[in-house]
């Protein structure tokens, strides 16, 4: 039986555990996009044609996404964001890795056009954020009163 001494075998131990550490060695935790989506609602609307609504996307992950498109079954949907005081669509919103978009009152928004129905307070919108790599993300948007204002978030 041979034996090792003891600086050779620890040496060796910890050459195979860098070894095994390198295999595995791409980053979970930060390798795309992590996106949830928080503080989601739509005040009540006070047009029978068109609504606002707001969240905020957040990605945990180390990749930069994309939001392409949001649809719903309420009506159209396009993203809107305020530039020196005026409203502009816009057509594709980053969501940069460890990062946060956020959409409120008087920023960046959802509008809601050609409202198929008018929603009323206490209903649930469901609405289909798209992204360029992250797919499909659905959301249950609560529909709030007209004056709404949330506390935190946004």
């Amino acid at each position: 039986m041979r034996r090792f001494a003891p600086v050779t075998l620890a040496a060796t131990v910890t050459a195979a555990a860098l070894v095994l550490a390198g295999c595995g060695s791409e980053d979970s935790s930060g390798s795309g996009a992590e996106l949830s989506v928080s503080g989601a609602y739509m005040p009540q609307p006070v047009s029978d044609s068109m609504a606002a609504g707001f969240l905020t996307i957040t990605n945990k992950g180390g990749a930069d996404d994309e939001l392409t498109s949001v649809t719903s079954d309420v009506g159209d949907v396009t993203t809107h964001e305020t530039v020196d005081s005026s409203m502009q669509e816009v057509k594709d919103i980053a969501v940069p890795a460890h990062g946060r978009l956020v959409f409120k009152s008087g920023g960046s928004h959802l509008m809601f056009e050609k409202l198929k129905r008018k929603p009323k307070q206490g209903e649930k919108v469901t609405v289909r954020l798209h992204f360029a790599e992250s797919g499909t993300v659905t959301v249950e948007m609560p529909v709030q009163p007209a004056t709404y204002r949330p506390h935190t978030g946004h």
